[in-house]
């Protein structure tokens, strides 16, 4: 008695809520996931010296710009520019405002001051612990914007997904590294973004925005 072998086929069947959906709108949903994807990665990535010796600051440059940072969130900005530091650069000690770039500062504090206001309780030693990996996340969409400006989606999901990765830039973007790189790469590509909009669409808004972004890298 001879049996019959057939061979079955599974096929993937897509959600019906999908498949309802218009191609356009399939489109933008997926890489909507993509780009969430690599985001998450960025930020995940970026969090096994936390996962492996807590929340700390690491290395000499970082823990100086956690204390400024932690001085101008308690003391405000005006005191914080007219600040002598005599545990700095001892035994001559420094004029903080005058010799350091405050941007990265300004920044940890607005975010504390925004939290607190929204009564999120965080210290700031963890704002500035996750700062880095929090702009690298927000580097991944920009360069998806850059690149897309430049090339097609295609190109800026693959921008994205390889910037959320590389290892140049996770080194300087660790969490704990707090340092000015940790936001410089992101306001830097912001930068470069605004400018190339302003070309092409010749638009005043864009313009001016390019400038503030420029105003904030450097």
């Amino acid at each position: 008695m001879n049996s019959k072998m057939s061979s079955t086929t599974v096929l993937y069947k897509r959600p019906g809520w999908f498949v309802r959906m218009s191609p356009e709108k399939q489109d933008t949903l997926l890489k909507m996931l993509i780009l969430s994807m690599a985001a998450v990665l960025s930020f995940s990535s970026r969090l096994f010296s936390v996962l492996r010796f807590e929340s700390v600051i690491h290395e000499f440059d970082p823990y100086f710009n956690y204390r400024t940072t932690r001085y101008l969130a308690e003391n405000g900005f005006y005191n914080f520019h007219n600040w002598f530091d005599d545990r700095a650069w001892y035994p001559l000690g420094r004029i903080i405002g005058g010799t350091i770039y405050p941007g990265l500062m300004i920044t940890s504090a607005t975010i504390y001051h925004v939290l607190q206001f929204l009564h999120i309780t965080i210290d700031i030693r963890n704002v500035c612990v996750f700062l880095a990996p929090l702009f690298s996340s927000l580097t991944t969409i920009i360069t998806y914007l850059l690149t897309k400006e430049l090339k097609d989606a295609s190109s800026g999901l693959v921008a994205a997904a390889m910037i959320s990765v590389v290892p140049g830039y996770i080194s300087r973007s660790v969490a704990g590294s707090y340092d000015n790189e940790g936001i410089a790469i992101f306001c830097m590509l912001l930068t470069y973004y605004m400018w190339i909009k302003a070309v092409k669409t010749g638009s005043i808004y864009w313009s001016a925005m390019c400038a503030v972004a420029y105003f904030y890298m450097v």
